[in-house]
């Protein structure tokens, strides 16, 4: 079944919700096993939207893109290059990314998010997908300054407000084709499709799934395509993902 799952606060604290059209429908249950959709819904404009999940971690790919490889020249990675980023980096629409004090060039990376629907642990590719609740943009922010010199990537990749997700978590769709966009001050950065990813979602989690144990509510954030830009005070970044929705972000 297709759906749209959010995570809201109406003023009376967070909660979850099914978005259609312009409507948040608050669900009784757990949209990572059985949920019922109540009869009353608010208007977008009358509920914050907030992280659409609460993960107890954030798992990373990196290099992911046929086309970025193209561009440098190197050879594809023979399985997937992974970093964790803390549940403390995870921010949702419409919230601040701040630079911190010390670093002098922040990047934007837009991804595909995978969800994790339940406790998986050691599967298969083929039995990736019954894992997986659903997908969302993510935002795989960068401190540049320290890529190098921070190796392997912890300080660059981990700071607060360094991982914006949402809005939704779309349910029922092909995170294998999607178009995926960035756009940074309203010009179109980054354009591809996650047809042109290295390693398939399925791949993916099952590659992960044998290194840890995934809980539901977790994110896999499947690597960026070609683009980039640097993040000044007062910007707009917005991620979009075909089917999902567009997740926007200011800095700080």
């Amino acid at each position: 079944m297709m759906a749209k799952f959010v995570r809201f606060d109406s003023g009376r604290g967070a909660a979850y919700g099914v978005l259609e059209g312009d409507k948040v429908f608050p669900v009784s249950g757990s949209i990572f096993g059985n949920w019922e959709k109540s009869d009353y819904g608010y208007h977008v404009e009358e509920v914050k939207l907030l992280a659409p999940c609460e993960p107890t971690k954030v798992v990373c790919v990196g290099t992911n893109y046929r086309e970025v490889i193209e561009k440098k020249g190197e050879a594809a990675p023979e399985e997937p290059v992974i970093f964790l980023k803390p549940s403390t980096s995870v921010i949702g629409p419409e919230e601040a990314i701040v630079i911190p004090p010390e670093v002098k060039e922040l990047n934007f990376e837009v991804e595909l998010v995978v969800v994790i629907k339940d406790r998986a642990r050691c599967v298969s590719p083929e039995e990736a997908r019954d894992y997986i609740l659903g997908y969302t943009c993510g935002n795989d922010v960068t401190a540049k300054d320290f890529m190098e010199k921070g190796k392997p990537w912890t300080r660059a990749k981990g700071y607060d407000t360094f991982m914006p997700v949402g809005p939704c978590i779309a349910t029922g769709i092909d995170g294998d084709n999607l178009a995926i966009r960035m756009y940074h001050n309203g010009k179109l950065v980054q354009d591809s499709n996650t047809s042109d990813m290295i390693f398939g979602v399925a791949k993916i989690v099952s590659f992960v799934s044998h290194i840890m144990t995934l809980n539901p509510g977790d994110l896999i954030s499947t690597g960026t395509p070609p683009g980039k830009g640097v993040l000044n005070p007062g910007d707009i970044v917005e991620a979009e993902i075909e089917g999902i929705g567009r997740l926007k972000n200011y800095v700080k």
